[in-house]
């Protein structure tokens, strides 16, 4: 009897496999930083995503894929850390925006440097070549995620 082909994995599989890599790596890193004031891996990822015009905590939840009272609660311990501000929408009487402060920005790009250290690291054990073919495929428009669920059965 022949041994079966092993199924692929599915892609989601792997990606999610490459985002727990990132995290468990900004983790150790911030493990081994010396900052007393270092930031939590979670925290990390919100200051890597705010965009730089600020965002409500509806859309870094979105952005980020986690709960809207999840976000809360980080950007919540961010503004304690004087890291953001959170301010009236001049667009939108009801919404609040999340917005860096100045040591926000310094902690932002702290994890900026902190990431792109992360990233030089992989670039050695998997080339330069294979790192940015993987990020110009993800910076590729990928389309409609509901078009593509339909397209296929």
């Amino acid at each position: 009897m022949a041994t079966p082909t092993p199924e692929p994995e599915p892609l989601i599989r792997l990606l999610w496999r490459a985002h727990n890599w990132f995290r468990a790596a900004v983790i150790a890193a911030l493990d081994a930083g010396d900052d007393p004031a270092t930031i939590t891996a979670a925290q990390a990822t919100l200051l890597s995503q705010l965009p730089s015009d600020g965002a409500s905590i509806a859309e870094l939840a979105r952005l980020i894929g986690v709960s809207s009272p999840t976000v809360h609660q980080w950007v919540h311990e961010l503004v304690a850390m004087d890291a953001l501000t959170v301010e009236p929408d001049p667009a939108s009487a009801r919404t609040k925006l999340v917005r860096l402060t100045e040591s926000g920005h310094r902690r932002r790009a702290r994890t900026m440097r902190l990431l792109a250290g992360i990233e030089a690291n992989l670039a050695e054990v998997i080339g330069a070549g294979t790192v940015d073919a993987l990020r110009a495929a993800l910076e590729a428009p990928w389309g409609d995620p509901e078009a593509a669920a339909g397209s296929r059965s």
